[in-house]
């Protein structure tokens, strides 16, 4: 739900719309932050739930880090990002956004594992269960690091962890899907279409208002570089007989270490398309093996 609520040209009927139609198809997980438009995108989830009172709807949130800054850095104390009263005021603020007396899943929005030694994000964490007011703790990894989490996986702490994994990102299998898979943790895939490349509307001329993050992450030659990639993958889509997003959506949801995937859905024609993608099974082998060949290892920066 971040392009509901934070990015530019959102419009909050047609998010509405989207969302109720996700429900109806059977959608029940979905997943927001206080840093998407501060509480806008949660205020849009708690209108959904109340419009749903029948329906079984599980909801993912975030705390924002203190210092707002995207990404995390080592340098940076812990407290300085995720003190224990910084966790549990914004802890209980999206309980207020969202209109509901406990959070399924409360997450981190950045994370270090430098981190994992200090104790006030777990005395938080531990409170807030055993207050009932969030049912399951976890993290969303820095873009492009995936290991920076292994640490906080060893605490027993974390249910969840959130990262980015799509056709270019594939490192998350190397270790943190296994290390996940031991420990019992379950993955939310972020950034299915690696922030709208894989949907195949990106073009050479792709500009966003001022403002707009995906200026700075499609900046100089990313956006080039990421154009010629595209491009042999739509091909393999072509020959598979698939749109470009269905191959992105179905690549991710072959694995069985994968719990989920958050796709955008600010439209009704996304929320169709891509939940029909969870209704069509998994990718053949040869398709999987062809996709391995498009995997993108980028060094992490200060990008988003």
């Amino acid at each position: 739900m971040w392009g509901m609520g934070g990015w530019t040209g959102s419009d909050d009927a047609a998010s509405a719309h989207a969302l109720d139609r996700a429900v109806d198809l059977g959608c029940n997980f979905f997943d927001t932050a206080w840093a998407y438009g501060e509480g806008r995108s949660e205020r849009l989830l708690g209108e959904l739930l109340r419009r749903h009172p029948g329906r079984t709807l599980y909801v993912a949130t975030k705390v924002p880090p203190a210092n707002r800054q995207w990404p995390a850095r080592a340098s940076t104390p812990a407290d300085d990002v995720f003190p224990y009263e910084h966790i549990v005021r914004y802890t209980t603020v999206s309980l207020e956004n969202l209109g509901v007396s406990a959070i399924d899943l409360q997450q981190l929005h950045v994370w270090d594992d430098s981190w994992t030694v200090a104790d006030g994000w777990k005395e938080a964490v531990a409170d807030l269960k055993r207050q009932g007011l969030i049912r399951c703790f976890g993290i969303s990894v820095n873009r492009w690091e995936p290991t920076n989490v292994l640490r906080a996986i060893d605490t027993g702490l974390v249910d969840v962890v959130q990262v980015v994994y799509n056709i270019f990102d594939q490192a998350p299998e190397d270790t943190l899907f296994p290390a996940c898979a031991s420990a019992g943790v379950a993955v939310i895939a972020r950034v299915p279409f690696d922030e709208g490349s894989l949907t195949g509307t990106l073009t050479a001329g792709a500009r966003w208002p001022d403002g707009d993050w995906r200026n700075t992450y499609f900046a100089g030659e990313h956006l080039k570089e990421t154009l010629r990639r595209v491009e042999p993958v739509r091909a393999l889509a072509d020959r598979s007989g698939l749109s470009l997003p269905a191959l992105a959506l179905r690549f991710i949801l072959t694995d069985p270490l994968v719990t989920t995937t958050i796709p955008g859905m600010r439209h009704r024609s996304h929320v169709d398309q891509n939940l029909e993608c969870s209704h069509s099974g998994p990718l053949d082998e040869e398709t999987i093996r062809a996709l391995r060949a498009h995997r993108w290892d980028r060094i992490p920066d200060d990008r988003p």
